[in-house]
């Protein structure tokens, strides 16, 4: 695990209702990530990603894009200590 990374990233723009969470559960698995995306209260998506450097940054510059429907206004990454590192990646609440 020492090779892996964590980021928190908060995404904002027009991103609920438009299956985004099902979206980045998809482009996460392509890329060999870990982790979770849910809905906040305040209308953005909330998303932890674990693995390697090179597939969190691609994660990253696929946020600003977005699933079809979407209008992604914003892509906040804050770095992530992680107890151990998540199994699978999941939509939670």
């Amino acid at each position: 695990m020492s090779d892996d990374d964590a980021a928190m990233v908060r995404i904002t723009g027009r991103v609920q209702g438009v299956g985004f969470r099902a979206w980045t559960r998809e482009e996460a698995n392509q890329l060999g990530l870990t982790g979770w995306v849910r809905n906040e209260p305040d209308g953005s998506v909330l998303a932890l990603l674990s693995g390697s450097p090179a597939g969190i940054s691609q994660m990253l510059e696929r946020f600003r894009h977005g699933p079809p429907g979407a209008s992604v206004s914003g892509v906040e990454r804050q770095p992530a200590a992680l107890a151990e590192k998540p199994v699978g990646f999941r939509i939670t609440r």
